[in-house]
């Protein structure tokens, strides 16, 4: 019998879990290690710049194509009862991986102005980008312990792709707030310096004698004008909620890709226009779809290329660092585990349905959210610091990864 085919459900061959748990880990170092390459001085392909552009260009372009295409081709209204769980699922894999991290924070005891960053890069994982990866990777493999590869990849993607506007909504309402930059002296109510003093109250005189010379003319104009500008209604109501900072973050390209791929997988009519086979628009479906297959390997050649510049500078000091990695990499899946399991007891999760129930893990086993470090470029706080985390994080996450994922499998399969 050849030891690579088994079925594990039966526990027929120890090779098979290590096949489907180890497997797709090598595919993700090989690609990584393809962008390493390019992206080093012997090559000088992939250079930082280069990278910046085509990080933009997955976000922007090629993530979202991924996320409508899958998500609106599997999802309906019966199924969005039934996957409920998966935005919950990110919501308490948010708040207790946030309590942790407090805790966490209390021991360690960063420096002052790095505590809200430790709790944010232990509590909130990226729930996107690899796991993309790891479905893809799994199961692309014949024979995987999950579903036919194509029906295994599609739902995959699109559990994946229904807890995306979940995720950008905590990080850019509550990660944005916890990574503003600390309080300057003057700003937490010390006494300013008394040339600050005679400079404000110069520049506060100087507005008065400017108010007192106005013409009565002005006055008038004023009183007859009191009435409070007119409100914006409609559209223009919709534009100016839009233009407001936080909320356009919020509405990033793959949120907005999540949002219509649930109308338009949802709506019979248009998912009858683009979705179905020969269908009129059938084509644009194709085309999107084609783009999309670019967003894995375009995400690990990036990943891969990030890591040539090593570390980088840190004021976070050895025991910080360690415990972020640690707590967000051994401990935080193993409340993951106790979750998920509780929520299949407790009747959330649709019964007998495997790659479901391996995406919810996933979403706890993840390294550090990327997008958290990309609202410290924002914020301008704690930049470096969120880069040397994101890169011993993501070397450590390939063999960790790969221990959970054993685990992960040996659960799922485990006879009853």
């Amino acid at each position: 019998m050849d030891p690579w085919v088994g079925d594990p459900l039966n526990g027929n061959s120890i090779f098979v879990l290590l096949k489907f748990a180890v497997l797709p880990i090598a595919k993700v170092l090989v690609m990584c290690a393809l962008g390493l390459l390019l992206a080093s001085s012997y090559i000088g392909i992939l250079p930082a710049p280069s990278r910046q552009q085509l990080s933009k260009l997955v976000f922007s372009l090629f993530l979202p194509c991924l996320i409508f295409t899958q998500l609106g081709k599997a999802v309906t209204i019966e199924k969005i009862f039934e996957w409920w769980f998966i935005p919950v699922n990110i919501v308490l894999a948010s708040t207790l991986g946030c309590i942790v991290g407090y805790a966490v924070a209390y021991m360690v005891k960063p420096p002052p102005e790095f505590f809200n960053f430790t709790v944010v890069m232990i509590g909130i994982g990226n729930i996107g980008n690899i796991p993309l990866v790891i479905i893809g990777a799994i199961c692309r493999e014949k024979g995987n312990p999950f579903e036919h590869p194509e029906t295994c990849n599609a739902n995959g993607v699109a559990y994946i792709s229904f807890g995306q506007w979940v995720g950008a909504v905590i990080v850019y309402t509550y990660v944005y707030s916890m990574l503003a930059p600390p309080l300057k002296p003057k700003e937490l109510g010390g006494s300013m310096s008394p040339e600050i003093v005679v400079a404000n109250e110069s520049q506060e005189t100087n507005e008065v004698i400017s108010v007192s010379h106005e013409s009565t003319d002005s006055v008038a104009l004023l009183i007859a004008n009191d009435a409070p500008p007119p409100k914006p209604q409609g559209w223009k109501l919709l534009k100016t909620l839009l233009s407001h900072g936080r909320i356009r973050d919020i509405f990033q390209p793959p949120v907005v890709a999540s949002l219509l791929g649930l109308l338009f997988g949802c709506v019979p009519l248009l998912r009858g226009f683009i979705f179905t086979e020969h269908s009129f628009l059938y084509f644009f479906f194709d085309s999107l779809n084609i783009l999309g297959d670019a967003t894995i390997p375009c995400i690990m050649l990036v990943l891969g290329g990030n890591l040539v510049g090593g570390a980088g500078a840190s004021k976070l000091g050895l025991r910080t660092t360690v415990a972020i990695v640690a707590t967000r990499l051994l401990i935080i899946p193993l409340i993951g585990v106790a979750v998920v399991l509780t929520a299949e007891k407790m009747g959330f999760l649709p019964v007998g349905n495997l790659i479901f129930k391996f995406v919810l893990l996933l979403q706890h086993t993840m390294p550090s959210s990327i997008l958290a470090g990309a609202v410290t470029n924002l914020r301008g706080h704690a930049e470096k610091e969120a880069s040397a985390i994101l890169f011993y994080e993501h070397i450590l996450a390939v063999f960790s990864m790969a221990g959970w994922l054993v685990f992960y499998i040996n659960v799922l399969f485990q006879p009853s």
